[in-house]
């Protein structure tokens, strides 16, 4: 349990933004609220909060969590498509910035370019928080972790093997995410999608402070042995269909299948699960699927016992509330809740 934190006024563009400290001081808020909402308590800690959600691209869980976890605790979301303001088109992103600054408590964005995302914090005035950018995802691996650690009940030591894309947004925010929580991550990837050198060696660098380790390993046999969470993302990233014969024909070997969760050797003892970011490729019920059927994942994993994929979107809510209240929530409310976890 982590003492209390002052991030009143935060948004959170990466990861490497928050100290080790204040990721873990995230997932404990983030349990305080999933269990304050478990409860049926109707919060009041974004009361009178109003939080712009400005998208470019499609969501399903990044948008209704952003919506639920405000209205959970009395705030309210406004979802702004890019399609339908000014964003960068008829208006600047700064002066787009500078109004919804004047009209909302926090902005939430979710698109393609990190500068956009950074171009909203300068000029807003208000925290802004990263659903998702090219480059980084931090909301994503904080409902992540928050799973893990409620498997397992505990991060640090733990092995976490992610296969596939491994340059992406989730593959190079989760290696972050891991080595601030003292596990060992494990890049496995081919050659050719390997992650860039100067990300690597700053989470390096950061594990050896934790006393965990960073690996990118290109053969999947020998990478997941020992894994305790198997995570995958889709092979195509949006924006990027044009490349997906390419990625099929390079990706295939890292297909996570029940041959690769067996051969962690944590199957029969229960200490392996399936973690994916969704949407997954798992059997032939998508347009892309209809015709070659499962990619990044087999349906006999995604559908498993083992399998968290489920538990983990639901977290997304926590987490981003999370986020919500520590920027915008009474700091002596907060803090209250928290001594409450701490002394059950």
């Amino acid at each position: 349990m982590t003492t209390a934190i002052d991030m009143k006024g935060r948004g959170l563009l990466t990861l490497q933004e928050l100290d080790d400290r204040e990721f873990l001081y995230l997932l404990d808020l983030a349990d305080v609220l999933k269990k304050r909402k478990k409860s049926g308590v109707r919060g009041d800690l974004l009361e009178r909060k109003n939080i712009a959600l400005v998208f470019e691209k499609m969501s399903t869980r990044t948008r209704c969590a952003a919506g639920v976890a405000a209205a959970d605790e009395g705030g309210r979301a406004e979802y702004l498509s890019a399609r339908e303001i000014h964003l960068g088109g008829k208006e600047s992103v700064a002066d787009t910035a500078q109004v919804l600054g004047r009209m909302f408590d926090g902005i939430l964005f979710r698109g393609y370019k990190q500068s956009t995302v950074e171009m909203l914090q300068k000029y807003s005035g208000v925290p802004v928080w990263n659903g998702l950018t090219d480059d980084s995802h931090p909301t994503q691996v904080l409902a992540d972790l928050m799973t893990v650690r409620e498997t397992f009940g505990k991060l640090k030591g733990l092995k976490l093997v992610y296969v596939g894309d491994g340059r992406n947004n989730v593959a190079n925010s989760l290696m972050v995410g891991c080595v601030k929580a003292g596990m060992h991550f494990v890049n496995c990837t081919p050659k050719e999608l390997s992650p860039l050198p100067e990300l690597v060696q700053r989470a390096e660098e950061i594990a050896l402070r934790n006393k965990c380790t960073v690996s990118i390993i290109h053969n999947p046999e020998g990478a997941v042995t020992g894994a305790n969470v198997i995570y995958t993302d889709v092979w195509v990233s949006m924006g990027e269909e044009a490349k997906f014969a390419e990625r099929l024909k390079i990706l295939r070997p890292y297909q996570v299948n029940m041959n690769m969760i067996q051969k962690t050797g944590n199957l029969k003892n229960n200490k392996v699960i399936f973690l994916h970011c969704l949407p997954a490729f798992h059997d032939k019920n998508t347009e892309m699927t209809s015709d070659i059927g499962a990619l990044e994942v087999t349906d006999d994993v995604f559908q498993a016992p083992f399998s968290k994929v489920f538990d983990e979107a639901e977290n997304r809510v926590h987490t981003i509330k999370a986020l919500f209240v520590a920027a915008l929530g009474p700091g002596k409310d907060i803090s209250k809740l928290l001594k409450a976890r701490g002394r059950k």
